[in-house]
């Protein structure tokens, strides 16, 4: 939204309008104005003025959402000025923050970009093929936008509000305040193996279905069993969990899917457990970058963990400290005419060795009870 002073003409306000907007295709200006609800009225200076927000910040704002900057062309709505004035009122009021503000702007921004790129790609383009002969994509998209615009965004609170709610109650349920953004947490990565060698053998439509399919899997296996994706990048997803046993469940849970789908490659994961600092949705921190680092030397159809993952494991009762425990444990059981303890993991120690940054760690290897006992 940089204002400059190249243009070739004025408004009514002394503005210079933008010599590109007599050249925009008019049905995507008739899908602009009935996706905002409004039409264009405003340069980024005369919004930024309108809403009372000084133009430095203004511009902050809006880079933040994701949007290009416009120069001075008269492109603004009157929602685009309420959103400044609610974002700077925000501001003013004392609730946010500037430099919080500016965070929510490029979260939500990020977010919403994402699902507006999916939604038009996939979805929109698949909806508005021409239904008889003769007809162009361009005459059934605006009625079928048209439709489904209130649906999508009533659906698009509900999940919104949804995820607040979940989120907000894990924060609450915290009960430290220390912990709301520097939190214990398991971290997992996924890794599809080969994936660099598929691109160079794969169609790209091929090689886009693959990806979807993974990202779909592995969302819905961690979603159904408690856990949150952070992100997914292509070829490799990033889960968190609240406890070392989910995750090790989801982790397993995947290798095991994806194993029993030949379409797919063979899948690696690597998890840690310790403090992780989250920041617009995402992780970071030293457990964070273990998990990477442990996914990259797991073998195939394999699960690797840290030790505090595995000391985690041990301390809830999800894994036995050894086989050799285990095996004592149900010999006193027995001789106690009691059951034994029931096991849902087996942990075994691999080789220690030196890993980038991070100096040098012992991996486990986690499959579940039986498997390797």
């Amino acid at each position: 939204m940089t204002v400059d002073d190249t243009g070739s003409g004025t408004d009514g306000d002394g503005e210079v309008d933008h010599p590109a907007e007599s050249g925009d295709d008019p049905l995507a200006v008739r899908l602009e104005q009935l996706i905002l609800g409004a039409e264009r009225r405003y340069t980024p200076f005369q919004a930024a003025r309108s809403a009372g927000v000084p133009m430095d910040l203004a511009e902050r704002f809006w880079r933040a959402m994701g949007f290009a900057d416009i120069g001075q062309a008269k492109a603004l709505t009157e929602a685009d000025v309420l959103a400044l004035r609610r974002l700077a009122g925000l501001v003013e009021a004392g609730l946010l923050s500037e430099a919080m503000a500016v965070q929510v702007a490029r979260s939500t921004g990020q977010t919403t970009a994402r699902l507006a790129e999916w939604q038009i790609d996939s979805f929109l383009e698949g909806l508005t093929e021409p239904p008889e002969p003769g007809m162009t994509r361009t005459e059934v998209t605006y009625p079928i936008v048209e439709l489904l615009l209130p649906e999508l965004e009533e659906f698009l609170v509900y999940v919104w509000r949804r995820q607040l709610a979940a989120s907000a109650g894990r924060v609450v349920q915290t009960g430290d305040d220390d912990e709301m953004v520097d939190r214990r947490l398991a971290v997992g990565f996924a890794d599809l193996v080969g994936f660099t060698r598929l691109t160079r053998r794969m169609e790209e439509e091929e090689l886009g279905e693959l990806v979807e399919a993974f990202e779909t899997t592995a969302a819905d296996l961690i979603a159904a069993r408690g856990g949150r994706l952070v992100k997914t990048l292509g070829d490799e997803v990033l889960y968190a969990a609240d406890d070392a046993g989910t995750a090790a469940e989801i982790a397993l849970r995947l290798i095991e899917t994806l194993a029993n789908d030949e379409t797919m490659p063979e899948l690696r994961v690597g998890m840690a457990f310790g403090t992780v600092t989250t920041r617009m949705g995402d992780v970071f921190g030293t457990t964070v970058n273990l998990a990477s680092r442990l996914t990259s030397i797991a073998p195939r159809d394999a699960v690797l963990v840290d030790t505090a993952f595995a000391e985690e494991l041990i301390r809830t009762g999800d894994a036995p400290a050894s086989e050799a425990v285990a095996a004592e444990e149900a010999a006193a059981a027995e001789k106690e005419g009691e059951e034994p303890p029931v096991y849902r993991f087996a942990l075994q120690p691999m080789w220690q060795r030196p890993v980038r940054g991070l100096g040098v760690v012992e991996p486990w290897l986690l499959t579940r009870r039986g498997e390797h006992s």
